[in-house]
């Protein structure tokens, strides 16, 4: 179970306070260094996926804790946004519901026998949280008028998070969600 793609998905998590800490912590350059944590940390998303297709080496463990991963480091840094004043706290309430309901909805889906495959409108909704919080990292004092950009990757993050949570109930909720299904009880 503990390949190296499950490893790096495990030190992706490990990673997520100190990113916290240097997100909340304010001091000269704090968000170069913070920047480029991220996006080492959003690397071995991408490696740890690439590893375990290539070597083939996709485990059931895996396929569970990567996007629990995802949801764990973009959560923590959409609070984060919200303390620090950039980001509305309706917006990250949006994004989270989306993430507990596709979460509950994948985990219903499992304890079935049903698999949830990545959808590309999930890919998308990541890829647009992972530019949209590297903008907020950076924020206003370096970007300037760039930092508009912020708020329509906002928006976009918005979008793509209804729509792949839409996505992900029109697939697989009828099968889900359906009483037919046979299920175990706990």
């Amino acid at each position: 179970m503990l390949n190296l793609p499950n490893a790096l998905t495990l030190f992706r998590i490990c990673l997520i306070p100190l990113i916290v800490i240097l997100l909340l912590t304010s001091y000269e350059g704090n968000e170069v260094l913070l920047l480029a944590l991220f996006i080492f940390t959003a690397l071995t998303d991408t490696l740890d996926g690439f590893l375990a297709r290539r070597w083939n080496q996709i485990t059931v463990f895996g396929e569970l804790i990567d996007p629990l991963a995802d949801k764990l480091l973009t959560a923590s840094m959409f609070i984060c946004m919200v303390e620090l004043g950039k980001v509305p706290a309706w917006m990250v309430i949006v994004i989270l519901a989306r993430e507990f309901a596709v979460t509950g909805l994948r985990s219903i889906a499992a304890s079935r026998g049903i698999r949830t495959a990545a959808s590309v409108w999930g890919k998308i909704k990541m890829d647009s949280q992972a530019v949209t919080i590297g903008i907020l990292i950076l924020g206003e004092r370096i970007l300037g008028g760039f930092y508009i950009l912020a708020r329509i990757g906002l928006w976009v993050v918005i979008g793509t998070a209804l729509a792949s949570g839409l996505f992900y109930f029109v697939k697989y909720g009828p099968k889900v969600l359906s009483e037919n299904e046979p299920h175990t009880s706990a």
